[in-house]
């Protein structure tokens, strides 16, 4: 038996989140008429914002493939030996999709705290 305690063990699940989930809970009823505005505001704006990005993905990633079949000359344009359309839709794609989903994430977390600043104030 030894004199000094063992240290507590810590789980380790991942890398330290900037917020914790708990920060941003709030209470509402959404069965009274005031919860029920709320909840329909929060929805519709992440609904518009998710519109948003939809939209801007359909104009910029959607449109390249209609664009090599209206342009067919762009279809032997090649950069660094490979076809241009192979480099945009197989390559240049990624990193704007991830442009594209780390700014969702972004406004949607910033729509849930404008949301739970207003839920606090009308609790007061």
């Amino acid at each position: 038996m030894s004199l000094v305690d063992p240290p507590e063990r810590v789980r380790v699940t991942g890398p330290p989140r900037r917020r914790t989930p708990a920060a941003r809970t709030t209470d509402i009823d959404a069965e009274t008429r005031l919860g029920d505005m709320y909840m329909g505001s929060l929805l519709r704006e992440q609904l518009r914002l998710a519109l948003g990005v939809l939209t801007v993905l359909a104009l910029t990633v959607g449109v390249l493939p209609l664009l090599f079949h209206l342009v067919p000359r762009l279809s032997g344009v090649g950069v660094l030996g490979l076809p241009l359309g192979w480099l945009l839709l197989g390559v240049a794609v990624y990193p704007w999709l991830l442009a594209l989903g780390w700014a969702y994430v972004r406004r949607a977390e910033r729509n849930e705290d404008d949301f739970a600043e207003l839920v606090s104030e009308g609790e007061k």
